[in-house]
């Protein structure tokens, strides 16, 4: 899979960490990091191949996930020490993590039936752009609609198996339509379930290791099966990316969840709203 010797210029080892700034940022905000990716790539462009372009827009989560499992891993790991030394699994994780594979099936199946005409059809600019604005509408809508009611689910526990496979179903949204958000997807789903904006926020958290895991392995593999091959040059840029939205991701994600415990989600509805009709704008005067 690795080929060849070239060397990777500066410019673009600083375009690789522009990338993962990025990535690093949008991943979890409700923005859409996949669209940012794609507008950013608009006017940088990294000097590799387009298949590798390909890969490199979803393995650079790969980074955002580990910072997921640094800063959870408390909550997510679900064996324990005893004091006696010896080893048990924790019941209530074994049960949240349950409820994470569930939520994650809905996206499995359209992602392993429609990857490529998703890529092929939909990961476009006025596409992004409508999805943008739409989600962008709907946070705003959610969050009047919500205000003054008191959230049914305040706790992770509170979490039904029924409930958790409705925020899947939204999920799906973003595995179709590029520029949706996966975690505007899932907090728009949750809010609208009566999740608590802090519990919406860290199941999304948790919901990308395997969604994210999964969508990465998938493009590995088509990538090897079409014969493809990763310069020395590509690997370092992939690398780069992925060590600073790693970096980034941790940052990002201890500013959000201190943020949403004061704070609604309509700013992010209205800047989702600005750029989108920012790339309309922009996508018909270029043609």
């Amino acid at each position: 899979m690795l080929s060849g010797t070239g060397l990777v210029s500066f410019l673009d080892i600083l375009k690789a960490i522009l990338f993962g700034i990025v990535e690093g940022i949008t991943e979890w905000l409700p923005v859409s990091s996949t669209g940012h990716m794609i507008i950013l790539d608009e006017f940088v462009r990294l000097n590799v191949s387009e298949e590798f372009w390909k890969l490199f827009l979803v393995v650079i989560q790969l980074g955002a996930i580990i910072a997921v499992v640094v800063l959870f891993w408390e909550k997510i790991w679900p064996l324990k020490r005893e004091e006696k030394g010896g080893i048990v699994f924790q019941k209530d994780i074994l049960v949240l993590w349950g409820k994470i594979l569930l939520a994650c099936v809905p996206a499995a199946v359209v992602g392993l039936l429609f990857d490529d005409w998703v890529d092929e059809h939909l990961y476009n600019f006025p596409c992004v752009a409508a999805a943008l604005i739409i989600f962008g509408i709907l946070f705003i809508v959610v969050e009047i609609r919500n205000k003054g009611k008191k959230p049914r689910i305040k706790n992770m526990a509170r979490l039904d198996y029924m409930t958790v496979l409705w925020i899947g179903f939204f999920q799906v949204l973003a595995a179709v339509f590029p520029g949706t958000s996966r975690s505007g997807a899932t907090i728009v789903g949750a809010l609208l379930l009566g999740v608590s904006r802090s519990v919406a926020a860290e199941f999304t958290f948790y919901l990308a290791i395997p969604v994210m895991l999964g969508a990465s392995a998938l493009k590995v593999l088509k990538f090897v099966l079409a014969g493809a091959a990763i310069t020395s040059a590509e690997a370092i840029i992939l690398f780069i990316g992925c060590l600073v939205a790693y970096f980034v991701s941790v940052l990002v994600i201890k500013l959000l969840m201190g943020y949403i415990r004061k704070h609604d989600f309509i700013p992010f509805g209205i800047y989702r709203i600005g750029l989108g009709l920012v790339l309309f704008i922009y996508f018909l005067a270029k043609k």
